[in-house]
């Protein structure tokens, strides 16, 4: 049972909001009719096994269903990163309201995993993803210009100059020695990734600023999606016919 049914159940015309009519009635859940007792799960007309099914799945945060959560998030976070970050690199323009397309995309994709289940720990997670995801972005465009910018100079360098046959197998053990390990590289690009925000706000402080706000508002659509739903259960009610008066 999605949590999208729970919140927009089908819609019981001509029906009084606590009265029912049996023989007319359905359960806005499993669309089966409803015939005796019947409950109201947050207004929606419903049947006692779908009632107890839906408090059941919507109450129960358990380690399976935050990890579950945690999947699909991180997938969300993956994913909207790596299109904030090819829309920048194909059209050379860096959109910070991408910022909230990724939120919500986190957002709804950690509920989905979670089947509906939300509270504050999906929310800080939510939160930290939608950071990482629009933070670390500026990864691959900085590898892409870099790429494109050693690229060229070294173009340039091969037009002007020319180097000696014998350099070409002059030993390099000496300049590997000062890299540093790859492992230490992409640590601290990663490092810089997260800063990058702080870092254009140093940079360009408007620019940045607007970026900051844009990034919050996307990481609190996050917040939200992932809430806990609230949930009330009312009833049992008795499903007959309207006394005539």
């Amino acid at each position: 049972m999605s949590d999208a049914t729970f919140s927009n159940p089908t819609p019981q015309f001509g029906t009084a909001e606590y009265t029912g009519q049996p023989g007319n009635d359905h359960c806005q859940f499993c669309h089966l009719p409803i015939v005796g007792p019947y409950y109201r799960v947050n207004s929606a007309m419903t049947c006692p096994s779908c009632a107890e099914k839906t408090q059941g799945e919507l109450s129960a945060d358990t380690h399976a269903a935050y990890m579950r959560a945690l999947l699909f998030g991180a997938g969300a976070a993956v994913l909207g990163m790596i299109l904030y970050a090819t829309f920048a690199i194909t059209t050379g323009i860096v959109i910070g309201y991408a910022a909230l397309a990724v939120g919500w995309l986190i957002g709804k994709a950690m509920i989905a995993g979670s089947n509906g289940v939300g509270g504050r720990r999906y929310q800080i997670a939510a939160v930290l993803l939608t950071y990482a995801a629009v933070s670390t972005a500026a990864i691959p465009i900085w590898i892409h210009y870099a790429g494109g910018h050693k690229t060229q100079s070294h173009k340039q360098q091969a037009e002007t100059t020319q180097q000696p046959d014998d350099l070409d197998a002059a030993p390099q053990s000496s300049t590997r020695q000062t890299q540093p390990s790859r492992a230490y590289a992409i640590g601290m690009l990663i490092g810089l990734g997260l800063a990058s925000p702080f870092l254009d706000l140093a940079s360009n402080p408007l620019g940045g600023l607007i970026g900051l706000v844009i990034l919050f508002v996307g990481m609190k659509f996050a917040w939200r999606f992932t809430a806990a739903k609230p949930i009330q259960v009312n009833g049992p009610f008795e499903n007959t016919l309207p006394v005539a008066r």
